[in-house]
């Protein structure tokens, strides 16, 4: 595939802050993740600077024998500038209306268009792009509501076009 992305959200980790480590499971997820891509036919790696997305997408860049470029905008959406004692009814609120700042955050809009910069500038028009990223800029993404981001797993993997079509790719546990 030409011109296409993976799109990846990072495998288990210890937290949400920026140096945030694997787990020992997010470790060994990340293992297997790079045994269940390699044959994928990825050409480039660009992950989000944040600790757990590079170390997730480590063992595949190993395999590949890429290096794993990092890109700013592919980071984690801020919901807010301040810790939420109840984020997940923000995060919900922030599904329904994708302008929503809250209390200095990124709307979602905002948020998307800054990774689909990402990923224009990312692209490999002759081979397969691994993008090593989070999952609520991941959701917005792929365009899905607050039930789908709360579907989605660590690691996660979704193969996305040029034209924006997404389809999850089937992981062996």
């Amino acid at each position: 595939m030409s011109g296409g992305f993976l799109l990846i959200r990072h495998a288990k980790a210890s937290g949400q802050a920026p140096d945030a480590p694997l787990t020992a499971e997010g470790q060994e997820q990340a293992h297997r993740l790079a045994s269940q891509l390699a044959q994928h036919g990825i050409t480039r790696m660009v992950s989000s600077p944040w600790l757990r997305a590079v170390d997730t997408a480590q063992p595949l860049a190993t395999a590949l024998g890429l290096s794993i470029e990092t890109d700013e905008r592919l980071t984690e959406r801020v919901l807010s500038g301040h810790d939420l004692p109840h984020w997940q009814t923000a995060l919900r609120a922030s599904f329904l209306d994708p302008e929503r700042v809250i209390d200095s955050g990124e709307s979602g809009t905002t948020a998307k268009a800054r990774a689909l910069a990402a990923l224009k500038d990312a692209e490999d028009p002759q081979g397969l792009t691994a993008i090593f990223t989070h999952g609520n800029l991941l959701a917005l993404l792929l365009g899905l509501d607050y039930g789908g981001w709360a579907e989605l797993r660590n690691p996660d993997v979704w193969r996305w076009n040029a034209e924006g079509l997404a389809e999850r790719v089937r992981l062996e546990p």
